[in-house]
This record gives structure tokens, sequence and C-alpha cells, in this order.
């Protein structure tokens, strides 16, 4: 038996539950732990029966904005202070050695890059494509310009690359990444790709989404890894899909904002649809939505297939892929570039439409959410992607190679 050390951002959905289901897919012989620094979705590690070490420093609410606005590159400023990294890593480090963890398995809770290599525990990153080391290097356009015309091109293309100089060869990464790395026998952290680049690089995605792409070393194809929240469809639910209606989805993470939560219920208010918002976290007391929209807590999406009719995301990997597991269309929103990459490679297969996050409140959007309910070619395309998502587990995928790791750390011993 090994224990494997699971180090997620728990106040991050998608890396949360992304976890999770690679813990679940572990062989029962071994043990996963996992630690965190704040308590937002700590009930779902604990619901699923999994261990949790409490863990502190950890941040205020202010901070965790801005952490969230620093990863998605709307702030220079962060909360990663020298004292903060110094303290977390000392943490990690002890977790580690405590546990004897021959594999750490880490998403963006970035003092990992520095306490599992201190510590020479093979460092584990189940991550999207998006925004990658890999996938910077090798896109010619983000779409940080959007438009077909020659002059967006063009922009677009100067911004890419002015994008990937920043990302992989400016030294912007937080001075304390450099400072505690050397503290710890590390070679210091300096860029943010550098931040954000393990040893195992396991990329969750479909085959065809890495088409005209090379994979460097450190750098693989697992496949789709998504929530499977252990809970019941709520009866409101399945009221709401067996009205004449049509039943549409309202899933926004946990990386968009109240005001775009608002804007967006709003806006389907005018539309003669039900819709069932998983959006309560945004609200504020006193803030009203349309009377067709019924607002909930976090839903288990994956059993919602069959009973929804399209769906509006705000992009994020989890949401996409669980509204393509269950062949859904969707209108997606991306809020960052890779979001935006998502919502584009699956708007490319046929089963979305992007929006600009901007245009919520205008008639494109409402436009989009009727072709999504309507357009049948949307709706064959959405059926075709949910078989090929069938043949895929990213998930015991990810938990085969951290096996072979153990034992071939268990032989080396």
């Amino acid at each position: 038996m090994a224990n494997v050390l699971f180090c997620p951002v728990t106040f991050n959905l998608a890396e949360t539950t992304r976890m999770i289901q690679v813990a679940r897919a572990l062989h029962p012989s071994h043990r996963p732990v996992f630690m965190g620094y704040e308590d937002e979705y700590l009930s779902l590690i604990v619901d699923a029966g999994f261990e949790y070490r409490a863990c502190s420093p950890s941040w205020s609410q202010a901070e965790r904005d801005q952490a969230i606005a620093f990863d998605q590159g709307r702030a220079v400023r962060t909360p990663f202070t020298n004292r903060l990294v110094a303290a977390r890593v000392d943490v990690e480090r002890r977790m580690i050695r405590e546990l004897r963890a021959p594999v750490v398995v880490t998403g963006s809770n970035l003092t990992s890059y520095i306490s599992a290599r201190a510590e020479k525990a093979p460092l584990f990153y189940p991550v999207p494509f998006a925004l990658t080391l890999a996938q910077v290097e090798q896109t010619r356009r983000m779409e940080f310009v959007r438009g077909s015309g020659w002059a967006a091109r063009t922009a677009d293309r100067v911004a890419t690359s002015a994008f990937r100089w920043i990302y992989t060869r400016a030294p912007l990464a937080p001075r304390a990444f450099a400072k505690v790395a050397k503290a710890n026998g590390v070679p210091p952290l300096r860029t943010v790709a550098s931040l954000l680049t393990a040893d195992r690089n396991l990329l969750t995605e479909m085959a065809w989404e890495l088409d005209g792409f090379r994979l460097p070393p450190g750098f693989e194809r697992v496949g789709p890894i998504f929530a499977h929240v252990d809970a019941p469809i709520p009866p409101v639910v399945a009221e709401l899909a067996a009205a004449s209606e049509p039943l549409v989805y309202l899933g926004l993470g946990s990386s968009a904002s109240r005001a775009l939560a608002l804007d967006a219920a709003r806006a389907l208010g005018s539309l003669p649809v039900n819709v069932v918002a998983p959006i309560r976290h945004y609200l504020q007391p006193g803030d009203s939505v349309p009377d067709n929209v019924h607002v909930t807590d976090l839903l288990p999406a994956h059993k919602l297939g069959g009973l929804v009719d399209a769906a509006i995301l705000h992009g994020g990997q989890g949401t996409v892929q669980t509204a393509c597991a269950t062949g859904v269309p969707f209108v997606g929103m991306g809020l960052q570039p890779e979001q935006t990459w998502h919502v584009r490679a699956c708007e490319r297969r046929g089963n979305a439409i992007a929006v600009s996050p901007k245009h919520v409140s205008k008639p494109e959007f409402v436009d989009a959410v009727q072709r999504a309910l309507t357009d049948p070619g949307m709706r064959t395309a959405a059926a075709e992607v949910q078989q090929a998502y069938a043949l895929e587990d990213g998930a015991a995928v990810v938990a085969r190679l951290i096996e072979t790791e153990i034992a071939r750390s268990a032989a080396a011993a």
C-alpha cells in the first residue's frame, strides 16, 4: 500500500472534483490523502469518503479573488508573499515525509511545484491542454482578438506572440517562488510557465483537441476527467424536465461572477424555457431572478443527460466535458483564454456556440440559446461527441500511471 497525496486548490471546483475522480480510480490497496488550505469544496472530498488534512496559512476571500484574477491574467499583483509561500512549502514537505508519499498529485496549488521537488516526489498534474507550456509555445492564435478578417487575425497573432514571450520567458512569477525554491534546494521558478509545469503533465483532452500539436517530453494525453458529484437530482429538476417548455441548464462553475450570473439569468428570463441554475453561491440576499429560473446549489450535472435540452456554460473544462459526455448542446462564454479554447474546440465539432460574456445582455446571446435548443445539426453533433466520450476514462488512465510510478519507486527502494 502507498499513500498518495492530493493537493488541489480547494476553492477551485473543477480542480477539486478532477482529483476526486482520480482518487476514486486508484486501486483500493492505496490510500488517497487530500490536503488543502481553504474549505469551499471540502465537503465534496469528505462526502466522497477521502481523508482530508486542513492546512494553513489560508487565504481571506479577498486573497482568493486576487489569486483567481492572477490565474486568469486579469491582475499582476498576487497574494503569494514570501512568508506564505515559505510556510506552505514547509507544511507540504512535512506532509510528504509523514505519509512517505511516493507521488504527489496537484493542480494549480503552486507551492506543490517546490515542495514535491524538494522531497523528490514525482509531481503529477492532470490538466487541460490550454495554457500549458506545450500549447502556448505552439499556438499561433490564442483568440485574444476575435474575428476572421485580416486585421483581426494579424492583431491576434501579434497579441499571441507577446503573450507567448510573457508566459514562457518573462520573469513574471511572484518573486517568492524563486526565493523559496532556492532556500529549499530547488531550481528557482521565475516564469509563469515554470509555475505550472510538473514532472508528468497529464492532458485531460480528447484526441481531436490535440490535432496538429506535438507533445514534448513530460506531456501525455489521458482523456477527459470531470465531476461525478455524489448527490441525488433534486425533485425540481425532474418536475421541470417533465414540463412542456424546454429545460436549460445554467452552469458557471467557480470562476464566474455575480454580475454574469445575474445577467445570464435575466436574459434567459425572456425565453419560453425553464432554467435550472446552480448559481446560488454567486448570489447575495435580495438578488432576484426571473420566475422561470430555478436557483439551486451544486448539482450532479453528469446525471442530467436526457433531462436538459441545452446548457449555458462559462467554458471551464469540467462543465464543458460534462455537457459533451451527456450529449447536451451548449452555449459557452469563455471568461479567459483557457475557457475560450475549450468552447471553440467544441464549436468546431458542432455541438457548441461560442458567445462573448460581454454579449450576455444582447440579442446575440438569446439567439445562440435558441439555436442550441432547435438546431438538429447541433443535436447530431452532440450525440456523436457523447458516443466518443463513452470510450474514454481519463481518471483511470491517470490512476494507472500513478500506480506504475508507485511500483517503480518500491522496486528502487
